[in-house]
């Protein structure tokens, strides 16, 4: 047990790409990517990818290694993850895992739960019924279905309200009917330090963020992906915005600012999750890296 996971956590724009190199390089060790937007290659503004120089800087796993148009899920990025680490910890005695999709996080550092495969006709047939109908008529759908889960779930997100449908409709019994209270036990240490900052901060960093986007070619990349707009890997903040604006539904003034709106709400329900499902060791992003290293 010499061996430690380093996880570093926190909301979108925060800067947990830098702090995670920074770590890589003082460790002299490798990175992994936990941000679920970031593992699709076809996906690269949007996702806030690190650049070129960013990734030669120090060796990253699970940055744009599959393609939109593969089912990959938790549970694969959980038993692909553990063997990367295995591998990192060949030569170095600490690993980094980064990213703000905290149910990827939480998979490595606890172990998923044990929820049954799910056939893919199904996945399919609700993304088109959200496409279709919207995101309303999936949450009523789940209302009836499971009324137990509405609680327990963000239902301004497509991808989980799909994810409690699909399990329902597979199965017949509730996502919280497979949620387990036991951890694995990883034969590893695991330490998880967030980045955080104020609200108003935050946000202008949001901000910033999307006005980056939009100069860099977000709009160009979403058009070249449109045909694909149904695939559960594009029912994400800044590409369902931009759809509507491609088929009329938005300006491209109003679509701007609804990405930076619900990114915003996106932020407040990372956090949310880090705080209530992790046991996390917050610094402001203004620390000093070395001070978070004497913390390491």
């Amino acid at each position: 047990m010499n061996k430690e996971l380093i996880v570093v956590v926190g909301p979108t724009a925060i800067g947990k790409t830098q702090l995670a190199i920074d770590l890589a390089q003082h460790f002299d060790t490798s990175i992994i990517s936990a941000d679920s937007r970031q593992f699709y290659k076809e996906m690269t503004i949007g996702t806030a990818v690190p650049s070129k120089k960013e990734l030669a800087t120090v060796p990253h796993f699970c940055v744009q290694h599959k393609s939109i148009l593969d089912q990959y899920t938790v549970r694969d990025f959980e038993n692909e993850a553990l063997l990367l680490i295995d591998q990192i910890f060949q030569k170095s005695n600490k690993a980094i895992l980064v990213g703000g999709s905290g149910l990827y996080a939480k998979a490595v550092v606890e172990g998923l739960d044990d929820i049954p495969d799910i056939k893919p006709s199904i996945r399919e047939e609700l993304n088109k019924k959200l496409e279709i109908n919207g995101l309303s008529s999936l949450v009523n759908q789940l209302r009836e279905t499971d009324p137990a889960i509405i609680t327990s779930i963000d239902l301004q997100n497509p991808r989980r309200v799909i994810r409690a449908l699909e399990v329902v409709m597979s199965t017949g019994q509730s996502l919280l009917t497979f949620q387990k209270n036991q951890k694995e036990k990883r034969p590893f240490l695991v330490k998880t330090i967030g980045l955080t900052t104020d609200r108003n901060n935050l946000y202008e960093r949001i901000e910033r963020r999307v006005d980056l986007m939009i100069a860099n070619g977000l709009v160009e990349e979403v058009e070249g992906l449109f045909e694909h707009q149904h695939l559960n890997a594009l029912q994400t903040v800044g590409y369902r915005e931009i759809f509507d604006f491609i088929k009329g539904a938005e300006n491209l003034e109003n679509a701007i600012l609804k990405i930076k709106q619900n990114s915003r709400r996106f932020a407040k329900r990372q956090l949310t999750f880090f705080n209530n499902q992790m046991q996390v060791e917050w610094h402001d992003c203004s620390t000093p890296v070395e001070k978070i290293i004497e913390t390491l």
